[in-house]
């Protein structure tokens, strides 16, 4: 009989702690880590280590994938990236608690706020339950190829107590209170891991309509508060859009003091390139006087991939183009080349930007197989078609051509003001931050920012070129060790004995991202961004591998994590 079930022999162990790395062996039996050092024991599986690292399973704390969970046992695209724990149910925005009347409302704002398709949400969705309780009961009954953790939505938590006034944004009556904080309390008991919320107006239903939670009164936050408070955990996780920023700040932090509970609280550079120090100083004045208040924060910019395969494109509004919107890839593609419609699509998009004051192109680039997410202005497509002699929106028409119509552009709009990441190497080593905002499972059709876990490591303890770079132990930390315990995890996120065996073997000298590109899996045939990566050699899943060098294994280990009860 072997000693253990896995030994992976002779890594280069990153543990999670920040301490240095080091060579060592890591055994593993019955889903704990027994050994870490020099193992003698025999295992029934061996992975032989040698040249790469080792480390901790990654924690994702901000993905969308309630839906997905519900009929996939795949989160990807975060299990493509060495995750191995992901927390959703975040902004606000979820499918539970829901009456049955109200199915299509919490579609039409999922579909809004996250760009998932409502005909996927509609046919994939079971609509197992009614209580989040009941949510869970229906995700802990199934297997995944990592765990997770889910949040009571402020959303739907609204929707379900006050019907359509919740909807409409009414100010809730002491009566909706006290039913919102038995809900969040028995929530919470089931096993939820905190409670989210959104106060921005950027979260919008597909219909238009702003979130239902966008102006909720300070008694009802409050109110909520007070129901994780009654449960005795839970952590609260919120985006808002901080106009008048010392009011704002006040009322979350007493639903903060209310609720005895962490909090984080979404922070990227917008237009104004300070006024995220702004915000991250109140967060610092909050930890001062004893509160516990984190930054979630991303290693990149947050940006939008147009493109003929993706929701939009640079000509998606132009009355010439929506003519063939509708068709088929390649059908579009071979009518995109017709000189004549092009010549004719191209007028009305010049006269069309003429007026702006803002070119569209200025910050809109070509992703390349290369691409690092952190270009210089030179790389713009403007700039690019002024070298040439040519307008921007002919060179773009072109690009979008490439690849039988499946080139992407990518246009930043978070975290790159200053044409540059030096705003997100500050906010990564904040001891008052903490990653997150990848949105797996959400932007399906724009974004892909899932692989901000892998981008981490690779462009800011490897690759970059246009500033300082950051040491591994302390990425490594900062995407398991520490996103872990944000969220009350203590059994995860270091390579230690006694703690749960998740973790990954990594050839980091020649990890890399793949380019993004549209599969066609949801429900209905949707069809969603995936990312995949070279590198990864073995992703581990309570002593499980659930991937090796990049394909998936049979085994599903991965359960809903419960909050309080794990």
């Amino acid at each position: 009989m072997s000693e253990h079930d896995l030994v992976i022999r002779g890594g280069t162990v990153i543990d999670g702690t920040g301490a240095k790395e080091k060579r060592a062996d890591v055994a593993v039996k019955e889903g704990v880590i027994a050994e870490v050092g020099r193992v003698t024991g025999t295992a029934a599986c061996e992975i032989d280590a040698d040249g790469a690292l080792v480390t901790p399973g990654l924690v994702d704390i901000h993905t969308h994938y309630d839906g997905q969970a519900t009929w996939s046992n795949r989160l990807n695209p975060s299990s493509h990236h060495g995750v191995t724990t992901v927390v959703m149910g975040n902004c606000g925005v979820g499918f539970s608690p829901v009456k049955p009347e109200h199915h299509n409302m919490l579609v039409e704002l999922m579909e809004g706020v996250e760009d998932i398709p409502g005909a996927a949400l509609h046919e994939g969705l079971p609509w197992a339950w009614e209580s989040f309780p009941e949510y869970l009961d229906f995700l802990g009954e199934r297997q995944f190829d990592m765990d997770i953790g889910a949040q009571l939505p402020h959303a739907a938590l609204r929707v379900f107590v006050m019907g359509e006034r919740g909807a409409n944004r009414e100010e809730a009556t002491d009566e909706d209170v006290a039913q919102m904080r038995k809900l969040t309390t028995e929530a919470i008991r089931a096993g939820a891991i905190g409670f989210s919320s959104s106060r921005t107006l950027n979260h919008r239903s597909v219909n238009g309509d702003p979130t239902p939670s966008l102006t909720a009164a300070e008694k009802e936050l409050v109110g909520i508060g007070q129901g994780l408070a009654d449960a005795g955990s839970g952590v609260i996780e919120m985006i808002s859009d901080f106009k008048g920023l010392d009011g704002e700040f006040e009322t979350l932090m007493k639903m903060v003091d209310a609720a005895g509970a962490p909090m984080t609280i979404s922070l990227a550079q917008g237009l104004n390139k300070n006024g995220w120090r702004k915000i991250l100083g109140k967060i610092d004045d909050a930890n001062a006087q004893g509160r516990r208040v984190k930054g979630q924060v991303a290693p990149r910019a947050i940006g939008v991939l147009f493109g003929l395969s993706s929701s939009r494109n640079p000509f998606s509004e132009n009355s010439v183009y929506k003519e063939i919107a509708n068709l088929p890839l390649a059908e579009r593609v071979q009518r995109m080349r017709d000189e004549g419609f092009k010549e004719k699509l191209l007028r009305e998009a010049i006269a069309r930007n003429e007026g702006r004051e803002a070119s569209p192109f200025k910050r809109l680039f070509a992703i390349s197989d290369a691409w690092d997410y952190e270009p210089t202005p030179d790389q713009a497509i403007e700039a690019q078609a002024k070298q040439r002699g040519m307008a921007p929106e002919t060179l773009a028409y072109e690009l979008l051509l490439q690849n039988e119509g499946r080139q992407l552009l990518y246009s930043p709009f978070a975290n790159y003001t200053e044409d540059c990441l030096d705003c997100c190497r500050e906010m990564i080593l904040h001891p008052n931050t903490v990653m997150g905002l990848g949105d797996g499972g959400a932007h399906v059709g724009l974004i892909c920012d899932a692989s901000f876990i892998t981008y981490l490591l690779t462009h800011w303890g490897r690759d970059r070129t246009r500033g300082e770079k950051i040491d591994l132990p302390t990425l490594v930390k900062a995407q398991s060790h520490d996103t872990a315990r944000t969220v009350g995890l203590t059994d995860r996120g270091v390579i230690k004995p006694g703690l749960r065996a998740d973790l990954n073997v990594i050839d980091f000298d020649n990890l890399k991202l793949d380019m993004p590109h549209i599969v066609n899996d949801l429900p209905k045939g949707g069809g969603r961004f995936e990312q995949k990566t070279s590198g990864f050699l073995a992703t581990i899943v309570n002593g499980q591998p659930t991937y090796l060098n990049g394909e998936a294994t049979d085994a599903l280990p991965g359960r809903l994590l419960r909050g309080q009860s794990d």
